[in-house]
């Protein structure tokens, strides 16, 4: 199995919600099993439940399993449905998909399911105490995660907790994708890759899709080998449709490598993902801001609460040594020309799209005021001309929107709650 296909099966694996639940049946026909062996080892007599009792009592677990399970898909998929409609339609399989609360919640009732019909089907004139003291505990526990359930989910579906969640993956791929911390120097400027024409190119013949990740070191090394360079043309996230350029080769020995070895080291899909996307979490959070803020909405906390998360995954960039597009070999020669998102390109993203629809309201301005503050004084110089720029278009957003002196005063305010908190907003930390 290739790297691309160990990459789709987990991520398969990761967004299905049925897999653990499905392996729980086949746990549970062991476990009565084994259970019923163990009955007949100990030979138990704690319960002393009759026949006629511990029947209805495998009934009423199987009765509540089914209900169980019954009104936890259909609550699961109506929450589902209203979340990804309210908030955005991409929080379903980056981070409501990918629970693994609600999947092993859900394979606890099928546990407890399969092991009381298969436990009563075993039962004979003789009544197994021990299989009934475990289908007893089993209930038991399935009750308590049920109760546990609606609260979590509940919780689960706050506009906070999902933004809270996608911020946490936005920041672990940042680390990823930039795993050196920045040493306070000003990086070099990207320049191009100045390669000259391409020996090859090699286009996309498959199904059109995304770019949802890259084997980045199999293609350094593929370069390497074959002593040349290799350009990926797209970008993580980047669409590509079938016949466009998706690598480009320089040098004579890199225009003999095998294209399935380049191919497999790419991974496409119909939806971007979080595993090698960095600006995918600012772009969710960007969405569930611009649909809080749309008149249909109007919800301009919801907003201020998806710019708290911006702030920490900005700051987190701007923490990171933001590496260039050219990656060397050990010798420092030009192997892979790979682009990713510079500084620039995450601040345009956190700010443009909520400033133009978000203008007119003073809790935007002001909490967009106290990130770009907060963000000049604990982020490193190299940082700051692209949030000057973000202030001055912000001042001048403002004086368009707001006419009146006293409004205009309040909206050239800083403040971390968008309005009602303390003004000038210098901490250093979120």
């Amino acid at each position: 199995m290739g790297w691309g296909q160990r990459y789709r099966l987990k991520n398969y694996l990761a967004s299905s919600l049925w897999i653990i639940p499905f392996a729980a049946i086949p746990l549970a026909l062991a476990l009565t099993r084994v259970v019923q062996n163990l009955d007949q080892w100990l030979g138990w007599t704690l319960l002393g439940l009759a026949l006629g009792g511990a029947q209805a009592l495998f009934q009423t677990i199987i009765t509540a399993m089914v209900s169980f399970l019954v009104f936890t898909f259909g609550s699961l998929l109506v929450a589902v449905q209203i979340a990804g409609g309210q908030l955005t339609p991409r929080i379903i399989a980056t981070t409501l998909l990918r629970d693994r609360t609600v999947k092993h919640v859900v394979g606890l009732f099928l546990l407890t399911l399969f092991f009381a019909v298969s436990a009563l089907d075993r039962m004979g004139k003789d009544v197994n105490q021990f299989i009934v003291f475990v289908a007893a505990c089993l209930g038991i526990a399935s009750f308590a995660a049920f109760l546990y359930l609606i609260d979590y989910a509940a919780r689960l579906l706050r506009p906070v907790s999902i933004l809270a969640r996608v911020g946490d993956a936005g920041v672990a791929v940042i680390d990823s994708v930039y795993p050196d911390a920045a040493d306070g120097a000003t990086p070099a400027e990207p320049a191009g890759h100045s390669l000259g024409v391409p020996s090859r190119i090699v286009n996309h013949e498959r199904t059109s899709g995304i770019v949802l990740a890259a084997n980045v070191p199999a293609l350094v090394a593929a370069a390497e080998k074959a002593g040349g360079a290799i350009e990926f043309a797209p970008q993580v996230g980047d669409f590509v449709a079938m016949g466009d350029p998706l690598f480009k080769l320089y040098g004579g020995g890199a225009a003999s490598i095998d294209p399935s070895v380049l191919i497999e080291s790419v991974v496409f899909g119909s939806e971007r993902t979080l595993d090698q996307d960095p600006t995918f979490a600012f772009r969710i959070i960007v969405d569930i801001a611009l649909r809080a803020l749309s008149p249909a909405v109007n919800d301009p906390t919801t907003a201020v609460l998806a710019i708290d998360q911006l702030h920490r995954m900005l700051r987190r960039v701007g923490q990171r040594n933001l590496r260039t597009d050219r990656i060397l070999d050990d010798a420092g020669r030009l192997r892979l020309y790979f682009r990713t998102p510079n500084w620039e390109d995450f601040v345009h993203l956190a700010f443009s799209e909520i400033r133009g629809y978000g203008s007119n309201n003073l809790q935007i301005v002001r909490r967009l005021r106290a990130m770009i503050d907060n963000s000049l004084a604990t982020l490193p110089r190299h940082c700051h001309a692209a949030l000057e720029e973000q202030r001055s278009l912000l001042d001048r957003a403002i004086e368009a929107q707001f006419k009146e002196p006293e409004a205009l005063s309040l909206a050239r305010m800083a403040d971390p709650q968008g309005l009602g908190g303390h003004s000038g907003y210098e901490r250093g930390t979120i």
